[in-house]
């Protein structure tokens, strides 16, 4: 692990450690393995949410992050242009939201289901 520098962007560090990791046999076959990894991490979390516990939700929230950059890898996906595509994503959907609520104000006194509703129509239309 030495030569990851402490400094260096999240995202990013998570990735080079993994590499390093990776490197001397400390990975797994295929992406399957992650995803079943995945899932036990997404259970700590519910586990840690129902007892309340906030340290652990953040640790769990951590790891889900972390194996999340793995599953990436394994798939050869770039994590940060593929959370750089889920903002562009977000945002372009939540303009056509605020679009038809009018601006703040209206989107301020729309409710949750309404804008699921227009949410799941939006993707509906991509």
């Amino acid at each position: 692990m030495d030569g990851v520098p402490a400094g260096m962007a999240e995202l990013q560090r998570a990735l080079k450690l993994q590499k390093r990791a990776a490197k001397v046999g400390f990975d797994w076959d295929s992406p399957e393995p992650v995803m079943d990894k995945f899932d036990e991490e997404l259970a700590e979390m519910q586990a840690a949410m129902n007892a309340g516990d906030r340290p652990a939700m953040e640790d769990e929230i951590g790891d889900l992050l972390f194996v999340a950059i793995n599953l990436a890898r394994k798939l050869d996906i770039d994590p940060g242009s593929a959370l750089r595509r889920s903002n562009a994503k977000f945002e372009r959907r939540f303009r056509v939201i605020e679009d038809a609520a009018g601006g703040a104000e209206g989107l301020e006194a729309m409710d949750i289901d309404a804008m699921e509703s227009l949410w799941q129509a939006i993707k509906g239309s991509e």
